[in-house]
């Protein structure tokens, strides 16, 4: 007999592992967390937080809370290209949004904000607000493995502190257990790619540098600097974790030969090297190694358990997209396995979790890899990749500073190199586009519109099915805005509709009752239950008035009918798209 039983058991408490785990227990379901680790994070790996991710959170009532901690956007904008933080600056790329005519996207796109939160202050929000609604939390506690049967998943775990081991009982298992994720390899999961395609290291400080950085906030801190060996990262960099006293170096080595030894002595050479300041006093907090990975999962999950986060797509910092797609696998997964405990889905609506993340996670895995490429032709129109001299490295940049049509042509390319790094700085499409296609989204025949432009910079909203319900601000009663976003979600499905649109009120009413499922339904219009006052709405809904949306509780549009309908059609149509969707013959 196992020693106890849990609805969910969470193996990892990563930024999927808590995510899920908040997730679930705002949704009313038994979780538990287990990790090998007896604390959170302890060091602050990622940690930017893209507005899809902000948009969760605050879904699950917990943006305040991250905005609270967080540096905001208008502090993160200047990545600067320099030889050192104290020596000459090369350029600079206005960086998540910021730039005037990219800001006013950002602004129209959601109601949330770009932050950037350290891994180490984003866990204990996630975790502690998870156990403060319910989840339970088993530190010091080692997955071993699993078996499965017809009904459940027994798992088998070390306490590290006792010393013995004992099995728990779960009718689901999540495996977040990261980038060596041993649940993935037990259940089998098809990993394509490799690891360890570069090595890197991390050097975690403390020093006060705002003489440095004031004239020029910034989260990135490019160090360019002829000679240096700077492994798979291809640059080191300076980051900001708190503002701005503490940071992380990330400075790369040989992959092919051992990593070094990381001494306090040797960490210190190199925050010396990038800050090139001697005079600020430095304080080492902490070192390691890693290793730069291009793998992800074909598909997530073997019967009763899934997969999240890095256990499967394992990939660089690039673009900042590891904790934000780890957060929006759990949120995914989250909501279906709710529906399927509580009895109001079929066990067919958890397949689509992975038919709609593994593609977005294998997008990430490439994108993050590619950005890396994407760096060296600074170096080349630095003149860094011409020779291995140090000393010609240093000449050639300074060719750049001559008056000759050589020098014109360096300049130029320099320009053009770095403001290519939008695709890695400036990726809004990448971050919020993201468009599914499962039995848990009911296609309306429509084509998938073309993007008026880059689909990787620019976000593109649209009701289309598969795709997240685009934000408009509209207008309730007291004169207060609120964003679509904010009507939909909260773990049930809902019906947005408008003037003419009392049909569906109907179809819903008969829905929930056959159902047994839970349908807000919102009205937009005049003398509405909401005003679009901007008209923002109608021109982003993509349906008639009396046309209609039905969102599931993740926020994304399972469902539409553009045009109006009648009883008994209307109520026919919902309920046989609730059915697909939900798997409910």
């Amino acid at each position: 007999m196992p020693d106890f039983e849990t609805d969910v058991l969470i193996v990892g408490s990563g930024p999927a592992g808590s995510a899920a785990a908040l997730a679930l227990a705002t949704y009313g379901v038994e979780t538990t967390v287990i990790t090998k680790y007896g604390r959170l994070a302890d060091t602050p790996r990622a940690h930017i937080t893209n507005q899809r991710t902000m948009e969760v959170l605050r879904d699950l009532d917990v943006e305040d809370q991250v905005r609270a901690q967080a540096t905001s956007q208008s502090l993160m904008g200047n990545l600067v290209y320099c030889t050192s933080l104290a020596g000459e600056e090369l350029g600079r790329l206005h960086a998540w949004g910021t730039r005037p005519d990219r800001l006013s996207g950002y602004l129209a796109a959601s109601p949330t904000e770009i932050c950037d939160l350290p891994q180490d202050l984003m866990e204990p929000i996630l975790l502690h607000t998870a156990q403060a609604r319910g989840a339970q939390a088993r530190f010091d506690t080692e997955y071993l493995g699993l078996r499965q049967d017809q009904d459940g998943v027994t798992v088998q775990v070390r306490d590290r502190l006792r010393r013995d081991d004992y099995e728990i009982r779960a009718r689901y298992v999540v495996g977040a257990d990261g980038g060596r994720s041993k649940v993935a390899d037990d259940i089998g999961l098809p990993l394509r790619g490799r690891m360890g395609v570069g090595g890197s290291i991390n050097i975690v400080f403390e020093a006060d540098l705002s003489h440095l950085v004031a004239d020029r906030p910034s989260v990135l801190y490019w160090v360019l600097q002829p000679g240096s060996d700077v492994g798979g990262i291809g640059a080191g960099l300076v980051r900001m974790v708190r503002p701005w006293h503490r940071w992380l170096i990330v400075w790369g080595y040989d992959i092919e030969g051992p990593p070094p030894d990381l001494t306090d002595e040797f960490a210190l050479s190199i925050v010396r090297r990038l800050v090139g300041d001697d005079a600020v006093p430095v304080t080492i907090t902490s070192s390691s190694a890693w290793t730069v990975n291009h793998l992800y999962a074909e598909h997530y999950s073997e019967g009763r358990v899934f997969c999240a986060g890095d256990a499967v797509h394992r990939h660089p910092p690039s673009n900042g997209l590891g904790s934000n797609t780890s957060i929006q696998d759990a949120f995914n997964l989250a909501w279906k396995l709710a529906a399927v405990l509580t009895g109001q889905a079929g066990p067919g609506l958890l397949e689509s979790y992975s038919a709609e993340r593994a593609p977005i996670g294998r997008q990430v895995v490439d994108r993050a890899n590619q950005s890396i490429g994407e760096t060296a032709p600074i170096f080349d129109a630095l003149g860094l990749l011409s020779t291995t001299d140090p000393q010609e490295m240093v000449a050639n940049m300074e060719k750049r500073k001559t008056a000759s049509p050589e020098a014109d042509k360096q300049r130029a390319a320099l320009r053009e190199a770095i403001a290519f790094k939008d695709y890695e700085f400036n990726c809004h499409g990448v971050e919020m586009d993201q468009r599914y296609e499962s039995s848990a989204v009911v296609a309306d025949g429509t084509d998938v519109p073309p993007p008026a432009r880059d689909p990787e910079l620019y976000h593109h909203p649209t009701s289309r099915p598969g795709s997240k319900v685009p934000h408009a601000w509209l207008h309730g009663t007291g004169r207060c805005s609120v964003s679509t976003l904010d009507l939909v979600g909260g773990g049930r499905f809902t019906i947005l509709t408008g003037i003419g649109g009392d049909v569906w009120s109907h179809a819903a009413d008969a829905a929930s009752a056959a159902l047994g499922i839970d349908i807000g339904v919102v009205a937009i219009g005049p003398g509405c239950d909401y005003q679009d006052l901007y008209g923002d709405w109608a021109s982003l809904s993509g349906i008639t008035d009396a046309g209609a949306l039905l969102v599931r509780p993740d926020g994304y549009v399972g469902a539409r009918w553009s045009t109006p309908a009648v009883d008994p059609d209307a109520t026919d149509a919902l309920d046989a798209a609730l059915r697909q969707i939900l798997d409910r013959p």
